[in-house]
């Protein structure tokens, strides 16, 4: 990515978003990372340290509580202090951590302040406290007063309605001091520094407002190879959900029936969501700015039937969501039938409900009626509640295919036919009914993250007890089976867990013992700036380690993740992700995964203190294939 924007001559990539998927329907959930700040915090770091080695700025958004589209511009997400920290400013953190160059404030308000003026989040939070060395940039339009020059924005965009010679006004007349104008430019200048753009750095090529423009667009390719990364992130993104008496992957069936408009190419071309606002054909890609134009784009009718003529199979196709009584006819002594559904969504809406588009679940009912071997392939932008179909006796496969861009086609055949074996694993919880979330999107113009520290699967595992939420006594009844669990995904191979062990990691900074030893005490971290991105809180602790084998006889890849359960005291949920790795091997092979955990995984926020702190009491390690597949247990040596 990093490349491709640098060879178009753009200084600043808009991404990544790392807002957390604390609402299902939430629209832009797709640009995001999931539902958990540990997996959001990790995969944002290694964005940006790829994106900004590939030479392109990159800028962390949306800064911050922007989990929701509806009201976006008007609604104030209102969180409390530890929430916040432990959950929302994680990626953020982790961000800064790995040299974003900016940061993105965001529409809404928080606490009932805009996040583009808000003195505690900017200069507090970002600035202060995580040591942020680059720029604030304002979202489209999200500056609402010049004075938020001094709430920590240090850029303006679209234009300068406030700043520019506003802000010298404001200057001049003593509202502003100059050593903070100075302070907003040395911030951007040295962003752009930092990225080596002062050197030999691409003339801008490139217009994406008016691709036609021969003056601004010089139709320089920058795609190199970069099909066979997105063909390897888009099979490794597969999660295998169901599989029914070996189902999948595929062996040479006779015949194959493919349903449902999903698995065929839009009637006017790859990028037909986006610019005509329409999905009659494979959804690829979400809508709005965390979006792109696709050069070209394989579909699963493409790339089935030249597998499909390998093996001399018959290939038939309905690619109609509406006609049931012909695609369940269609699928009667059919080999397999795949049904291909999707939920789409886009920037500035929500999503209406947790179903598919054009109501497929009815195409599915229909093609399992007549179809004993049926397979159901989703591209999804987030959870669905698949309730009414995943238990029918007759679908006896389904492959969650996420939105995985121009070479999802070839993806899903992969992995069908067994050429890849899947290893991917959920990054949010598909529960059983949408009431079983804790949050849903909301109308009001308070929205109050009155769940706290329990989204997603840390709701799902809590236990029943009262919570003070401001001025309400809220009582959290949670322990809700979920449909497929966070972390969940299943392999054409079986993992055998063994041999955990965990040992402290000698301290070879002796100028850090005192602040080691007080942190071990249960004393909280020093406040300052930079406090809570401190060497010393994020060093290796405490060494994990463990042997996964693969006992079956495919190889395969395994994704190990490892949670943490704190003591009663510290009031945290049951488990809470805090490392993961992956892991490919032979049949009958063994190989030692070792996670390593600093003594930040092991706190939690004190908002008295205003400090990381240890919780009193033990605290558990789990390790698993999900998060409530725990192998392994064992205990922090403290």
């Amino acid at each position: 990515m990093g490349q491709e924007f640098k060879g178009k001559g753009v200084n600043i990539a808009l991404g990544p978003m790392m807002n957390i998927l604390r609402v299902p329907a939430a629209g832009r959930n797709f640009e995001g990372f999931g539902a958990d700040p540990f997996l959001s915090g990790e995969a944002a770091y290694e964005t940006i340290l790829g994106m900004q080695q590939g030479g392109v700025q990159a800028c962390a958004k949306h800064f911050i509580d922007n989990e929701q589209e509806t009201n976006r511009m008007t609604s104030s997400s209102d969180v409390d202090d530890r929430t916040q920290h432990e959950i929302y400013a994680q990626p953020f953190m982790r961000s800064v951590m790995a040299g974003v160059s900016a940061v993105m404030c965001s529409y809404n308000l928080i606490n009932d302040t805009h996040a583009c003026q808000n003195n505690l989040t900017l200069n507090g939070i970002l600035k202060d406290e995580f040591g942020f060395q680059g720029f604030v940039v304002s979202d489209w339009g999200a500056t609402h007063s010049t004075l938020s020059a001094t709430a920590g924005l240090d850029m303006e965009m679209p234009d300068s309605s406030f700043f520019g010679e506003t802000l010298a006004a404001f200057v001049n007349n003593g509202s502003i001091p100059l050593s903070r104008v100075r302070d907003m430019a040395q911030r951007v200048i040295a962003s752009w520094y930092f990225l080596h753009q002062d050197e030999d750095y691409p003339a801008v090529n490139f217009n994406a407002n008016n691709p036609g423009d021969e003056a601004t667009n010089e139709h320089i390719n920058v795609e190199d190879d970069h099909s066979t990364v997105v063909l390897d992130i888009g099979r490794a993104s597969i999660v295998l959900l169901k599989n029914i008496q070996n189902a999948l992957p595929l062996k040479k069936p006779k015949s194959i029936l493919l349903a449902g408009s999903d698995a065929g190419l839009a009637s006017i071309g790859p990028n037909e969501f986006l610019n005509a606002g329409g999905d009659d054909g494979i959804l690829a890609i979400g809508g709005g700015s965390g979006a792109a134009n696709l050069t070209y784009l394989i579909s699963p009718l493409e790339a089935i039937q030249i597998r499909a003529r390998q093996d001399r199979t018959t290939v038939s196709w309905i690619l109609n969501d509406f006609d049931l009584a012909r695609g369940g006819n269609m699928a009667i002594g059919a080999s397999a039938a795949l049904v291909f559904v999707n939920a789409d969504s886009s920037e500035g809406s929500d999503r209406s409900n947790l179903t598919s588009h054009n109501d497929a679940e009815q195409l599915i009912l229909s093609v399992a009626a007549q179809n004993n071997n049926t397979i159901v392939v989703t591209h999804s932008v987030g959870p669905l509640i698949v309730d009414s179909w995943i238990n029918h006796p007759n679908i006896t496969g389904v492959l969650w295919a996420g939105v995985s861009a121009a070479e999802t086609g070839n993806a899903i055949t992969d992995v069908l036919y067994g050429a890849f074996n899947p290893s991917g694993r959920l990054p949010y919880t598909i529960a059983k009914n949408a009431a079983d979330y804790p949050a849903s999107v909301s109308t009001s113009l308070e929205i109050p993250y009155a769940e706290g520290l329990q989204i997603d699967y840390r709701a799902f595992d809590a236990v029943s007890k009262l919570k003070l939420f401001r001025i309400s006594l809220i009582l959290v009844q949670r322990n809700i089976t979920p449909r497929y669990e966070f972390g969940f995904g299943l392999s054409y191979t079986e993992f055998k867990y063994s041999g955990l062990n965990i040992v402290a990691v000698n301290e070879s900074d002796n100028a850090q013992a005192d602040l080691i030893r007080n942190w071990e005490a249960g004393h909280p971290s020093p406040i300052g700036l930079g406090s809570s991105t401190a060497l010393w809180l994020h060093r290796p602790a405490f060494q994990v380690t463990f042997e996964v084998q693969n006992t079956g006889d495919v190889s395969g890849g395994e994704i190990p993740q490892l949670y943490l359960q704190m003591p009663p005291s510290s009031d945290e949920p049951p488990s809470v992700l805090k490392g993961f790795s992956d892991v490919f091997l032979q049949p009958g092979e063994t190989k030692t995964v070792t996670v390593m955990l600093s003594r930040h995984s092991l706190s939690i926020w004190d908002v008295v203190a205003q400090g990381w702190r240890r919780p009193q009491g033990t605290t558990a390690v789990a390790i698993g294939a999900s998060s409530r597949d725990f192998r392994l247990t064992g205990f922090i040596p403290l």
